[in-house]
C-alpha cells in the first residue's frame, strides 16, 4: 500500500452521532433491519460535528426523554385509573395498601437513586473519555493534513536537494568536513567540551590575575632598588675604567696595595681580638703562674701578646703574592 491510499483510506471515515453509537445497543435484534432516519440524525450527519454541537444534541435528548418519561407516567396512571373503575367488582384501595405502596416506592425511589448516581458517573467517564477521542480526534485530523503536505515537501525537497549536489564544489580534503550525521554531532559535542574546558581554564586565570598582579607590582617594587644599585655600580665600574685608563699603572698599583692592606687590617684585627673565653683562659693561667711564682702576670701577658703577633706575623706572610707589597712601598706611601 503506497502513501496516497493510505491516505484515502484514512480520510475514508463515517460522521459518528450519538443515536448511531446507541441504535446497536438499543435495538440489538434489529441489526438485520433498515436503518432508521430521522431529521435529526439525518441534520446531525450532515453538518460539521463539534463538542459544541454535541452537548446541544445531549441537551435536547435530554429534554426529549423528560418528555417521553413525563408522558408514560401520565398514560400509565390513566390506564390504571381506567381499569379500577370500569372492573367488576371495582378495585377499592385502603390504608394498609396505600402505606405498602409508600413503602415500596420509597424502596424504589432509593433504588432509582442509586441507579441515577451510578449512570451520573457513567456519563461522567463517558464525556472524559468523549473529550479525550475528541482530542485525538482533531490530533490525527492534523497529522493526516500534514501527511497530506508531506508528498509535495519530500519532493521539493528532493529537488532542491539535486540542485545543491548540482551546485556543489569539489570536496574539501579536511575528513571532518564530509563526516555522516552522527559523528559529525559527536565531534560538535567534544570541541563544546573543549570550548567549555577552555572558557573554564580562562575564568580561572582571571580570578588568579588580581593576586598576579599583585605580585608583580611587589617584584617591581623590590626590582627598583636592584636596579638602581645596579645603575650606580656600573656607573661606578665605568668611572673605575676611565681612571684606570687615565692613570695607567698607578691605578693597578695602588688597587693592589689596597688588598694588601685590607689583607694586613684583617691580620692585625684577628691577632688583637680575643674571645672572652680565650682571655678567660689566659687569666686562669697568669692565676695560677702567680700562686705557683713562676713568672709574674704581667710578664705572662707580654709572652701571650707576643705568640699572637708572631702568630699574626705568619699570617701576614701566608697571604697571596698579589696582596703582599714591599714595605717600603707601604712606608713611602
Amino acid at each position: 500500500m503506497d502513501a496516497k491510499a493510505a491516505l484515502a483510506e484514512l480520510q475514508n471515515v463515517h460522521q459518528l452521532t450519538i443515536l448511531d453509537l446507541a441504535y446497536p445497543i438499543l435495538n440489538p435484534s434489529s441489526l438485520s433491519a433498515p436503518k432508521r432516519t430521522s431529521d435529526a440524525s439525518d441534520g446531525s450527519n450532515q453538518a460539521n460535528l463539534t463538542p459544541a454541537l454535541l452537548v446541544a444534541d445531549l441537551a435536547h435528548y435530554r429534554d426529549l426523554f423528560s418528555k417521553l418519561r413525563f408522558s408514560y407516567v401520565e398514560q400509565v396512571t390513566k390506564e390504571r385509573f381506567l381499569r379500577a373503575i370500569t372492573s367488576d367488582p371495582p378495585e377499592f384501595v385502603d390504608g394498609t395498601a396505600n402505606a405498602e405502596l409508600g413503602e415500596r416506592l420509597k424502596v424504589d425511589k432509593a433504588a432509582l437513586k442509586e441507579k441515577k448516581e451510578e449512570v451520573r458517573v457513567l456519563i461522567g467517564e463517558l464525556e472524559e473519555q468523549g473529550r479525550s477521542l475528541a482530542g485525538r480526534y482533531e490530533n490525527i485530523q492534523l497529522h493526516t493534513t500534514q501527511l497530506e503536505a508531506l508528498p509535495a515537501e519530500i519532493a521539493h525537497l528532493q529537488e532542491t536537494i539535486s540542485t545543491l549536489q548540482s551546485q556543489q564544489e569539489p570536496a574539501s580534503s579536511n575528513p571532518s568536513l564530509s563526516l555522516p550525521l552522527q559523528p559529525t554531532l559527536d565531534l560538535l559535542a567534544d570541541r563544546e567540551q573543549q570550548l567549555y574546558d577552555i572558557d573554564h581554564q580562562i575564568m580561572l586565570l582571571r580570578a588568579a590575575m588580581p593576586a598576579k598582579r599583585m605580585e608583580v607590582e611587589n617584584l617591581q617594587d623590590e626590582l627598583a632598588p636592584l636596579q638602581m644599585r645596579k645603575m650606580k655600580a656600573v656607573q661606578e665600574a665605568q668611572e673605575a675604567r676611565r681612571r684606570r685608563q687615565d692613570g695607567a699603572g698607578i691605578g693597578d698599583e695602588l688597587e693592589e696595595r689596597g688588598r694588601w692592606l685590607r689583607g694586613v687590617e684583617a691580620g692585625l684585627r684577628g691577632m688583637l681580638e680575643l674571645s672572652k673565653k680565650e682571655r678567660r683562659e689566659l687569666e686562669l693561667e697568669a692565676e695560677e703562674a702567680r700562686k705557683a711564682g713562676v713568672v709574674p702576670g704581667g710578664e705572662i701577658e707580654d709572652v701571650a701578646v707576643e705568640e699572637k703577633v708572631e702568630q699574626g706575623g705568619e699570617s701576614a706572610v701566608e697571604q697571596p703574592a698579589e696582596m703582599q707589597v714591599p714595605r717600603q712601598g707601604m712606608v713611602c706611601g
